[in-house]
């Protein structure tokens, strides 16, 4: 076994693919958190399932890891049909996007990963798709170009997106069904760690799994990969068992702190306290200070440092709060 691992090592990232599906929630009575969207779908599938109609558009936003691909397979499931994957990036021309959607079935669902990222080409062929379920096809170039129109089967379109604010309005209009995933809370989390951890056949102490739940940054991803790094700890240091103390040794080891900041949190942190002296700081200034892109500075580390309070976004810039300034030691000497 190991030697057919290292002759190919596709088998170890196809485990741990096997191992993250596993984690996932199948129905929307499985899945924890998320509460009003969970309500809401519910009444929408249930009366879609009535009429005999596929679900209307949905667009999903929010950080990323809080489960907008986790509920996105839930949608398909619970209609019923199957669900075809891709992303803004991988449709890279709008032949891409007419092969997807002349291979769908009847009410299956499309669902399209940082749907933001479409281009313009791409995303006109899209509004009659969602619209009419049509497609208008160019043949040919120059003079002897004609347009065909192909029908559709009738499906559902789910996008997910970090950054709403960049759907163009045209696009965003075409959803029926809009929600903004929340960051979870630790109660949630803690559900969530002990189901993962049950999955994982691994027992963990109530206090281990509220540790890592505090931890994990109101992210369910999070949650589940620090499980896993805590489970590693347990069965090397300790019987196999997620206890406290096993908890608290691994976690200090990935250097995660009681709120859940890594090291870039914390380094963006004191970028701003010490290099710019607590002064609202521009996005752009701070991610070259710290050798890290805007983008993942904005959708992975600054709603959960806007969420507790250690940082603010202001008409001047972002600008580092108190409760920051005492969490790591600093003389708090602003406004």
């Amino acid at each position: 076994m190991d030697d057919e691992r290292i002759i190919n090592p596709e088998l170890e990232d196809s485990k741990e693919e096997r191992l993250e599906n596993s984690l996932r929630p199948k129905t929307l009575d499985e899945y924890i958190g998320q509460d009003k969207i969970k309500e809401n779908m519910k009444i929408y599938i249930e009366a879609a399932k009535k009429r005999g109609e596929p679900l209307d558009h949905v667009l999903l936003y929010g950080p990323p890891g809080l489960g907008k691909t986790t509920l996105s397979n839930i949608i398909s499931n619970e209609m019923n049909s199957n669900i075809k994957i891709t992303s803004g990036p991988a449709i890279e021309k709008p032949g891409d996007l007419a092969a997807l959607l002349t291979n769908l079935s009847e009410f299956d669902v499309l669902f399209i990963d940082e749907i933001h990222r479409l281009s313009k080409s791409v995303e006109e062929i899209l509004y009659p798709a969602l619209e009419d379920y049509t497609l208008d096809i160019i043949i040919g170039k120059g003079p002897s170009a004609r347009s065909i129109r192909l029908d559709l089967p009738k499906f559902t379109l789910i996008g997910a997106t970090t950054k709403a604010g960049s759907l163009t309005t045209p696009l965003r209009d075409r959803f029926g069904i809009v929600h903004r995933l929340e960051l979870y809370t630790v109660e949630d989390l803690i559900k969530i760690v002990k189901r993962s951890a049950g999955i994982l056949d691994v027992k963990i102490e109530e206090e281990a799994a509220m540790e890592i739940a505090r931890r994990s940054r109101g992210t369910p991803r999070i949650a589940n990969r620090l499980l896993k790094r805590v489970r590693d700890y347990a069965a090397v240091l300790g019987d196999g068992n997620i206890t406290l103390k096993i908890t608290k040794i691994a976690l200090n080891k990935l250097e995660i702190d009681e709120l859940g900041l890594d090291e870039i949190d914390r380094k963006l942190l004191e970028t701003m306290i010490v290099q710019y002296m607590g002064r609202p700081v521009g996005i752009e200034a701070l991610a070259a200070t710290v050798g890290e892109e805007v983008d993942t500075i904005e959708d992975v580390y600054e709603p959960y440092l806007i969420q507790i309070g250690f940082i603010a976004r202001t008409l001047r810039g972002r600008k580092v709060l108190m409760p920051a300034y005492k969490h790591l030691g600093y003389e708090y000497n602003g406004e």
